[in-house]
């Protein structure tokens, strides 16, 4: 079985109680919800990617080639540390190490007590970014095949970008052990029909050539928006036995999650009724400065709070257009029209069962 020591299939907002209890506490009151930060943001260093992945949720944004301002961000991450922000992934609509100044961006996410992740395709390596490991919690490389030809067809890619990937990662690896650095390095496989029969392959290279922490098989999720629909009829039936058949692949130093309970969730019609978490828990920083409260309506004004280039995070947070967006969240949005295991699902289930006291007998602990 799995061995997910990091609840990447789960949710850590348990670790989290006094935020859980303000958002359950606001009963629509805007005076009480406007004050509620996120945990955790996502920030897009760059619009742009060299991959044109067959899968990309976020194809529809068009890859601009835009990135962020350091001296933004010089002016932001601490205002964004002081109001409760406590984790930022650098991932984004493009691929974040593009960006050159990458090491400066963590460290000036780090010095404004923010902790720092990375989602990333690992085929870049930004000068002085390997030096900045210490201060990186983790890094998540998507490698989505266990060979060269399948992943140049699954990344549009060259072939030569799968040995980049594994050399950059193999890097890292190396700077962890020799620095006896804690930083968690992994990889992650988005299971689709063309790569199923390699995850044994990309296991023993994440294992035992590379030396990464773990890697992830997770289900695909079709967004809203995506131009690519190639995978929206794609079905998890009759895969629960993979899960099993891949344990071996565990060790003391190594875990292959495999996200059957994610997948399980996507022929499941029980759900919430309203998303609890946005716009509260987390919030998404574009490339050219907008910050819009839910990854999956990116564009989508009725998500959109402003542009950092133009106001304070503050300023966005507890401003008139989220105060829109709380009020046609809390009252409009069909959660039925919502994409499917978005990144909140497991987050906003924890939250409706303690809201709906769905448990009979919670009184006996």
């Amino acid at each position: 079985m799995s061995r997910d020591v990091y609840r990447i299939d789960s949710h850590k907002l348990i670790y989290h109680p006094e935020r859980a209890a303000r958002v359950l506490a606001h009963q629509g009151d805007w005076e009480k919800a406007k004050g509620i930060y996120p945990i955790y943001v996502e920030i897009a260093t760059v619009g742009a990617c060299n991959h044109r992945c067959v899968f990309c949720a976020v194809d529809y944004v068009g890859y601009q080639s835009v990135r962020i301002d350091v001296g933004l961000l010089e002016k932001r991450l601490p205002e964004m540390g002081r109001l409760g922000v406590k984790s930022i992934m650098y991932a984004g609509e493009g691929e974040p190490l593009l960006h050159k100044e990458m090491a400066r961006i963590v460290t000036l996410t780090r010095q404004a007590g923010i902790d720092v992740a990375f989602t990333t395709n690992a085929t870049v390596m930004p000068p002085g970014f390997i030096d900045t490991l210490e201060s990186i919690s983790w890094i998540k490389a998507s490698i989505n095949a266990g060979t060269a030809a399948t992943y140049a067809a699954l990344h549009q890619t060259r072939e030569s970008d799968f040995a980049k990937a594994i050399e950059h990662m193999r890097a890292m690896v190396e700077k962890k052990r020799r620095d006896g650095l804690k930083v968690v390095l992994g990889a992650q496989m988005l299971l689709l029909e063309e790569n199923q029969h390699e995850i044994g392959d990309l296991a023993r290279i994440c294992r035992d050539e590379i030396g990464l922490d773990y890697l992830v098989v997770k289900p695909y999720s079709q967004h809203l928006f995506s131009k690519t629909r190639r995978y929206e009829e794609f079905s998890y039936e009759g895969f629960e036995g993979i899960e099993k058949s891949l344990s071996h692949w565990n060790t003391d130093r190594f875990s292959l999650i495999f996200r059957w309970h994610t997948m399980a969730k996507m022929r499941s019609a029980e759900r919430y009724q309203r998303c609890y978490a946005t716009p509260f828990l987390w919030g998404f920083v574009m490339a050219d400065g907008r910050v819009f409260g839910c990854s999956a309506f990116l564009l989508d004004e009725r998500f959109g709070y402003g542009n950092l280039n133009e106001q304070s995070f503050q300023e966005i947070w507890e401003g008139e257009a989220r105060r829109k967006s709380f009020e046609y969240i809390q009252k409009e949005l069909d959660i039925s029209a919502c994409r499917v295991n978005c990144r909140m699902d497991e987050i906003n289930r924890y939250l409706h069962a303690i809201d709906t006291q769905s448990v009979p007998h919670i009184n006996f602990i």
